[in-house]
């Protein structure tokens, strides 16, 4: 018993072999403190960044990635920087899956066309989708309510001196955009949005769909595409996709009463091209639960008033400093409180400001560039950063 005892232990505590993942004393991939994961100051080939996550559910479903070098699998390029949020709904399956397989798919098509372009994007969005259903496929048997998670997925790549922008969900992206004439910064946002709380998202759902006068429902004062959820497109949800995830054993909230013929819900993202100009400061790319509580402005406004280090964990301070006000509370007291029961306050929050040098962003097409790949964090160590662990019961052995 002993002896496996000190084998569990010594299996919970061997490092990984990717150093990606290390415990959270060290900076170079981010420091711990409570519920929040920061990496205050880093390098990509464009410039410098800014990292932050915040959970509130018990398991975190907001994920994001930095990916800075080459962008496709072979030497000759294209060379650049990825930046994907990936803002999980109904559990945290789909965004890490997204964070596990969307990059490799964009630099597999890169790879094949020599460059990155709005078709290159199109393509490991929709290689991605199809990989997730799959596997809703093969674990439905036995994990029927996988059909039922989703995520939003935001992407930003900048190469060859222009910014592409990706986007299915509610994510957002925002650049602050220095006005020569008067000196200020003024906030432009670049992604589009798909949430059912929007007209034009509304008007989109009912032309795609004009026999069904339910398409959208407004619930609680909120708008919802089948009075069932916010956003109309995502990877995954795939019991809004295919009709033959939505029976039993699915939960009976999730499963509608009429079949449907058609997906109720998209993954087609809405892509723009922005080439970049040297007035372009800096990108804040946030999950929903930033813009809940601030706006475009405020928060170009902070990163632009405050020194580069630390941008995204003080985004993320005056979000639950909002959401603490909102519900007439001290800040410090919204920090006791734990992992799930937080969730009635305020949503996962994840945050990464990006910041531009267009002195780099004009020469950033060299094999020469530094690579960096960093996963954004929660109090729950990503897959791979510490062996498979036993759970206690199996301890006693055969």
């Amino acid at each position: 018993m002993l002896a496996v005892l000190m084998n569990y232990l010594r299996a919970c505590w061997r490092p990984s072999s990717d150093c990606r993942y290390v415990h959270a004393g060290s900076d170079a991939v981010g420091r711990q403190d409570g519920l929040l994961w920061y990496k205050d100051f880093g390098q990509h080939v464009n410039g410098e960044f800014s990292m932050a996550v915040v959970q509130a559910n018990n398991l975190l479903e907001d994920q994001s990635q930095i990916e800075s070098g080459p962008l496709s699998s072979v030497d000759s390029g294209p060379y650049g920087t990825f930046v994907g949020v990936y803002d999980g709904h109904g559990g945290p399956e789909t965004s890490r899956y997204i964070t596990d397989h969307l990059f490799q798919h964009l630099k597999r098509f890169a790879s094949e066309q020599h460059s990155v372009s709005a078709e290159v994007i199109r393509k490991a969005y929709q290689a991605t989708e199809e990989g997730f259903l799959s596997l809703v496929a093969k674990q439905w048997p036995v994990k029927p309510q996988i059909a039922a998670v989703g995520s939003c997925c935001l992407v930003g790549i900048i190469c060859s001196g222009t910014l592409y922008v990706a986007n299915v969900g509610d994510s957002r992206v925002v650049m602050g955009r220095l006005v020569k004439a008067t000196g200020e910064v003024l906030a432009v946002q670049l992604s589009a949005e798909h949430n059912a709380s929007i007209e034009s998202v509304r008007q989109e759902l009912r032309a795609l769909h004009p026999e069904d006068s339910q398409i959208v429902v407004l619930k609680h004062n909120v708008w919802r595409v089948k009075g069932l959820i916010q956003v109309s497109r995502s990877i995954g949800d795939t019991y809004l996709k295919k009709a033959e995830y939505n029976r039993e054993p699915l939960y009976a909230k999730f499963r509608l009463r009429e079949p449907f013929k058609k997906p109720i819900l998209s993954s087609e993202p809405s892509i723009s091209v922005h080439p970049l100009q040297p007035l372009d400061q800096f990108l804040i790319f946030a999950s929903d639960g930033l813009w809940e509580h601030l706006s475009n402005q405020q928060a170009v406004d902070i990163v632009n008033s405050s020194p580069r280090s630390g941008s995204a964990k003080r985004l993320i301070k005056t979000a639950l400093q909002a959401a603490a006000k909102k519900r007439e509370m001290r800040y410090s007291d919204l920090k006791k409180i734990d992992r799930g029961v937080r969730r009635h306050f305020h949503d996962d929050i994840t945050v990464v400001v990006v910041f531009l040098d267009s002195n780099l962003i004009s020469r950033a097409n060299s094999a020469k560039v530094p690579v960096l790949s960093l996963r954004g964090g929660g109090i729950t160590l990503p897959h791979n950063s510490l062996a498979p662990c036993a759970a206690p019961a199996d301890l006693t052995g055969p």
